[in-house]
């Protein structure tokens, strides 16, 4: 059995007494290669905007990391120095749902601290929570006044949420009495987050680009309807990542609210308990390994996360082979034994050092360390919303210039004024 052999990514350490300091220096961070899958920069300048947010779900698991948050730092590394990132954990959007108050507050904290320990730089980027810009739900209000209840009607997220076919017509009567409007009403507040930073480039995935088009309709609306172009048209940064499946039930996707904690990795569990769950993940009784995602889900997945963890397999060169060429490179002789014991290994090493940082950025200063990075994100995002509000408002007629009532003065004013 060969062993794996991945990029070892070294980690600079912080220093927790001092909260001036970044808790990573993105030049030596996480990972920054692009195996396993990549996102496309090619049409970032010094002009850019790139906005991207995440639900504050407490520790990310692998699918998370891999989908979403690997893909931000690679923006943060490769991004032009002038282009601006802002990366939101988006809890307005979360009580879409009911929520126990004192676990959502930790589940922010756990997030934040996730995103700085796998290598965002709050020097860098900028990283707040949504609820503290309040910019993003005035503009949420204003773009429903322009917005078609009708393209609502057709967005699949909130289908999704009351277990309805993505093709279901939609608000007949019992749908409608169940259904509440701030999740119905979810892809306006999206489309602002969006807008009210000016974005250009939003990454998203193939289950997100119907939301980033709502967006585009939305400026569209408005810019039409108020004479104007203060609303910029986001354009798609495109990823390419597989799913990354549950390790006890390979046909549904790994998810952070199945009660089977072994059916999930998290970003911070260490290397043990990783070996223990990938050993436990469910394949077949062929004790082979073959690329065959359609009748061996679990088999398949493994070797997703392997080139998501820049394998080579057969290939020659550093990482980037496909599932196939990595199944290929196993012999008649190699077991499912070895490709877990491999597979373990390399995420052991993608995943190198988050664990400790992760625990260190959320205890630092009691937890009041997390908050000044925030409230330092906060102040940023809220500079890059109120200049996109000042346009907005003197467009709507809801701020800009004054409107000042001009007093006849003189007996010819006052009788032009037909007021004598």
């Amino acid at each position: 059995m060969r062993s794996f052999s991945g990029t070892n990514h070294q980690r600079q350490q912080f220093d927790p007494s001092s909260p001036s300091s970044s808790p990573i220096d993105g030049s030596n961070s996480s990972s920054s290669s692009n195996a396993g899958g990549g996102i496309d920069l090619s049409t970032l300048t010094n002009d850019s905007v790139v906005f991207s947010g995440i639900q504050p779900t407490g520790v990310p698991h692998i699918g998370n990391y891999f989908g979403a948050l690997r893909q931000w730092k690679r923006m943060q590394d490769a991004a032009p120095a002038g282009a601006k990132l802002f990366f939101c954990i988006v809890d307005w959007h979360a009580i879409t749902m009911p929520q126990d108050a004192h676990i959502l507050r930790q589940k922010k904290a756990e997030m934040f601290a996730a995103l700085m320990a796998i290598g965002l730089d709050p020097k860098r980027s900028t990283i707040f929570y949504q609820s503290e810009v309040r910019a993003h739900t005035e503009l949420m209000w204003i773009l429903s006044c322009t917005a078609s209840m009708g393209y609502l009607n057709r967005m699949t997220q909130w289908k999704s949420k009351m277990h309805l076919d993505d093709d279901a017509k939609g608000l007949d009567h019992d749908v409608a009495q169940r259904l509440k409007l701030g999740l119905f009403s979810y892809p306006v507040l999206q489309a602002a987050d969006i807008l009210v930073h000016r974005a250009t480039h939003v990454p998203v995935g193939e289950d997100q680009k119907q939301h980033l088009e709502f967006s585009r309709e939305c400026v569209s609306n408005f810019n039409h309807t108020y004479n104007t172009k203060c609303l910029v048209f986001p354009q798609t940064i495109t990823t390419s990542s597989p799913r990354i499946m549950s390790l006890r039930h390979p046909n549904r996707k790994m998810s952070k609210s199945s009660p089977v904690e072994s059916s999930r990795i998290d970003i911070t569990n260490r290397h043990r308990e990783i070996q223990s769950r990938i050993m436990g993940a469910a394949t077949d009784s062929m004790n082979r390994v073959t690329w065959d995602p359609e009748n061996r889900p679990g088999v398949a997945n493994l070797l997703s996360i392997l080139a998501q963890c820049g394998y080579s397999g057969s290939a020659a060169g550093g990482g980037g082979a496909s599932e196939a060429e990595i199944a290929a490179g196993f012999g008649p002789n190699d077991t499912l034994k070895d490709l877990k014991m491999m597979t373990a290994d390399a995420l052991r090493l993608e995943l190198e050092g988050v664990p400790d940082r992760y625990h260190e950025v959320l205890t630092s200063k009691g937890g009041k360390y997390i908050q000044e990075l925030q409230d330092h994100g906060a102040d940023r995002a809220h500079a890059s919303a109120k200049e996109t509000m000042r346009m907005v408002r003197d467009a709507v007629g809801l701020g800009g210039k004054r409107f000042v009532a001009k007093l006849p003065r003189t007996q010819e004013e006052m009788k032009e004024l037909k007021v004598w």
